[in-house]
């Protein structure tokens, strides 16, 4: 199976036709894309008209559907709600999940997180500046705060060039402090977070309850907690794209389609040529089975991931 993102950032009316999702776009030939090849579709244009059929054939297929700001951050997502074998013991799992073992979880995904980014620092510096070892101090909880201040240091880092070095801070108001990365980091995140939410659902646990994210107006808080590891993969793909190009030129659609490849690319995993999503599958189902357990050892979230080549994706500009 070919998982694709598609997105459409243009005034388009998308329909069902055959099985496939034809998007038709004034003055350009229609695009199709086969349903059970479709992971997540991105709407990023006010002017894209489509119907109730054609977001449930979607969901039936297992696709994800994501409304895109004009900050490129997550407006609305919609997954499937697809039976799985286990998902009332899951979600009785996750409603009756223990402080003890929901800190050592977190603890889990906090270690693979700052060793993801030392790793990520050492790749593009030569340096981890101290991440990995600070990644084995993690105690069971994150008592010590120390994903925030491997934060600090990471973002310091990352994007350093000579004495411009601790000029960008992550999160920023582009509308008070102008464009830069942030947006680039900012729609890559928002496919990301699709990616999850849709493999958190086919586990068959519930994407609102999160282990350590507790926003009352997110809904996918597990989504939050379970992306952190994977955050690396845009990170890094934002400082190649930098390198080359302005990060205070506004996203256009190449942009965008570079930064989609986050997910649609295939990575090495164990050995194995992967799909981003089938990781993602894979470190979902280990989730679940330890919240089923109660064993915390059940879940082991990956360390930064190497990319293989030949990545798959769609987009239309």
């Amino acid at each position: 199976m070919i998982d694709r993102v598609v997105e459409v950032a243009r005034p388009a009316r998308l329909s069902v036709r055959d099985a496939q999702l034809v998007v038709a776009c004034e003055g350009t030939p229609e695009v199709a894309t086969p349903l059970a090849e479709l992971a997540v579709l991105l709407l990023a244009h006010p002017q894209v008209t489509l119907s109730q059929a054609v977001l449930s054939r979607i969901a039936e297929q297992g696709g994800s559907v994501v409304t895109i700001d004009g900050k490129y951050l997550p407006a609305a997502m919609l997954l499937p709600v697809v039976a799985h074998w286990r998902q009332t013991a899951s979600f009785a799992g996750q409603l009756e999940l223990g402080l003890p073992l929901r800190k050592r979880l977190w603890q889990r995904l906090v270690r693979a997180k700052i060793r993801a980014q030392g790793e990520l620092l050492r790749e593009l510096h030569g340096s981890d500046d101290g991440l990995l070892p600070m990644a084995a101090r993690v105690r069971s909880g994150d008592p010590d705060n120390l994903e925030a201040q491997a934060a600090r240091r990471y973002w310091m880092l990352l994007f350093a060039q000579g004495e411009g070095r601790n000029k960008f801070r992550r999160g920023t108001d582009m509308a008070l402090d102008g464009l830069d990365q942030n947006q680039h980091l900012d729609y890559g995140y928002t496919v990301l977070r699709a990616a999850v939410a849709r493999a958190i659902c086919a586990s068959g646990l519930h994407p609102t309850l999160g282990l350590k994210h507790s926003n009352r107006e997110d809904a996918f808080c597990l989504a939050a907690d379970l992306m952190e590891p994977f955050r690396p993969l845009v990170d890094r793909r934002v400082y190649r794209w930098i390198q080359e190009h302005d990060p205070a030129q506004r996203l256009d659609a190449r942009a965008k389609g570079w930064l989609i490849e986050t997910v649609t690319a295939r990575y090495l995993s164990d050995g194995e040529d992967r799909s981003l999503f089938d990781i993602l599958a894979r470190a979902a189902s280990s989730l679940a089975r330890a919240m089923l357990s109660g064993q915390a050892q059940e879940f082991a979230p990956p360390s930064l991931l190497v990319e293989s080549p030949a990545p798959q994706r769609e987009r239309w500009p």
